[in-house]
């Protein structure tokens, strides 16, 4: 039976499943257009080096299917795009399709055209084959997935046996004093940030609250075992203000 504890949980407000995937896509309709700018101001530009450190541990390479879920804008899409020229399938999978608008733009002013696959998708149902995907790589989506375990087991069934498991987001800091500084930053800066730069307060305070219910590095690890992964582990990044968890199908 999954587990999914935050399937009624919308930042701190009781939701139901269905009304969480309903704000989830309200949320992400409204800061599309300036999410990757928002990225950069609230983290001062160092998620391109989490970005960057987690394509170094994928370690791409031509002539695989690489699956990138809650992909929309392409990010990390992009990154592999790059390490293994056109010489490997990649699709990007993700529930709104005002992100994947955005992505596509920003693929054709890359020059790449016809490089990717797009596909609009929930991360717990995945639209494609069992056993179909060599590596997945999920950025910043999981904590806005509505039944996590359900994700988490639905990436291992599209996996490959041998396929590999990724995902970065953000987690808890590894020191209390260090957690208290962060947060207080966090609320402080993040939604006012986002009432400046997109007019839109809310949006940012609930993905403020989302990070704060995301499971801790070894609650995370252990839901990924469970979901069938073998090797599970975390690396935390910034003193675990990020952490990169990974795992492999057997």
């Amino acid at each position: 039976m999954m587990l999914n504890p935050e399937s009624t949980q919308f930042g701190h407000e009781a939701v139901s499943p269905e009304q969480k995937t309903e704000k989830v896509i309200e949320v992400f309709d409204s800061v599309a257009s300036k999410y990757d700018l928002m990225n950069d101001i609230m983290s001062g530009g160092v998620h391109r080096i989490w970005k960057n450190h987690l394509i170094r541990k994928i370690r791409p390479r031509a002539g695989l299917h690489y699956l990138d879920v809650a992909g929309g804008t392409g990010d990390i899409a992009f990154r592999i795009r790059e390490k293994v020229g056109n010489g490997a399938k990649i699709t990007l999978c993700d529930l709104n399709t005002e992100m994947l608008s955005v992505g596509r733009d920003r693929a054709i002013n890359k020059g790449y055209l016809n490089d990717f696959e797009w596909i609009t998708g929930n991360a717990e149902a995945l639209p494609l084959p069992d056993n179909s995907v060599d590596v997945y790589t999920i950025a910043f989506g999981l904590r806005n997935v509505t039944r996590i375990d359900n994700a988490l087991t639905d990436a291992f069934r599209v996996l490959r046996p041998g396929g590999r498991f990724f995902c970065l987001e953000f987690s808890h800091m590894e020191e209390n004093y260090m957690q208290k500084l962060y947060d207080a930053y966090s609320y402080a800066f993040i939604p006012k940030a986002g009432e400046l730069i997109t007019k839109d307060r809310a949006s940012y305070q609930y993905l403020v609250e989302s990070i704060r219910k995301m499971p801790t590095q070894n609650a995370l690890k252990d839901r990924i075992s469970k979901a069938g992964f073998s090797k599970s582990t975390f690396e935390n990044l910034s003193f675990g203000i990020a952490a990169i968890h990974s795992g492999s199908k057997r």
